[in-house]
């Protein structure tokens, strides 16, 4: 990556975030911490508006636009490829969403470039072993923090559920939707396939400390960890609705 395209990216990386470091900054854009000190350091003498310091971290202080940007080749073959990934993989909402957003940027790309990026050579046949009707409703619940009473049936029983619905996850042959289980009183994954009925209750739930998305990862996150210190092999798959 040219040097100037990486103060782009570092601009574009802090641009909404409350603080970042110079080592998530370094791991984003794979160079080295003393590279992005380097970056700070420039940007900071050319007058970009960004507060914080070496070791603590780095704020741009709202308000700041980015200069404009291209996209490379690479970065439209991705967004290609996602889109066509979206429009198989997903809900059919998200699908025509997808497909929108493609014909937009295909739209504003100089002709050459559009016909390269309809033409692109990858594609996502469309292999749905898994109800995708139930992710509109599911991502509709988590952005209004509804919650939903499930009928889950899981290899060894069938259970009824309460849950505050947090995130999705894609796992190449199925989706999970993973909560905060009111019966269980902790985290929780339900495969959708595995979902009888659902029920979206007249109830929302509230952001709680310890039963927030970030929460559930944050946990994920410590326990590769303590599994890469221990020498186990992987790490266990999210725990299902038990």
């Amino acid at each position: 990556m040219r040097r100037a395209d990486r103060l782009i990216q570092i601009l574009l990386l802090m641009r909404g975030r409350a603080l970042v470091t110079a080592l998530q900054l370094a791991e984003a854009l794979e160079v080295s911490e003393r590279t992005i000190y380097r970056d700070m350091a420039d940007l900071l003498a050319s007058g970009t508006p960004i507060d914080g310091e070496a070791g603590v971290g780095y704020r741009l202080r709202r308000g700041f636009t980015p200069p404009a940007v291209q996209f490379t080749a690479e970065e439209l073959l991705a967004l290609s490829l996602g889109a066509r990934m979206v429009g198989a993989w997903t809900d059919p909402a998200l699908a025509r969403a997808a497909a929108s957003a493609a014909r937009k940027i295909s739209g504003v790309l100089p002709e050459a470039s559009a016909a390269s990026l309809d033409e692109a050579p990858m594609h996502a046949p469309s292999q749905r072993p898994y109800p995708v009707e139930l992710l509109e409703p599911f991502r509709t619940a988590i952005a209004e923090r509804w919650k939903m009473r499930l009928h889950y049936s899981a290899p060894d029983a069938t259970s009824e559920r309460i849950i505050h619905p947090l995130g999705l996850f894609f796992w190449g042959n199925r989706w999970t939707a993973t909560g905060w289980c009111e019966l269980r009183q902790d985290f929780r994954s339900f495969r959708l396939d595995r979902i009888e009925t659902m029920e979206q209750l007249e109830e929302r739930f509230q952001p709680v400390s310890g039963r927030t998305l970030a929460d559930y990862l944050s946990r994920v996150r410590d326990e590769r960890m303590h599994q890469e210190t221990t020498a186990e092999p992987k790490l266990r798959s999210p725990r299902s609705g038990a």
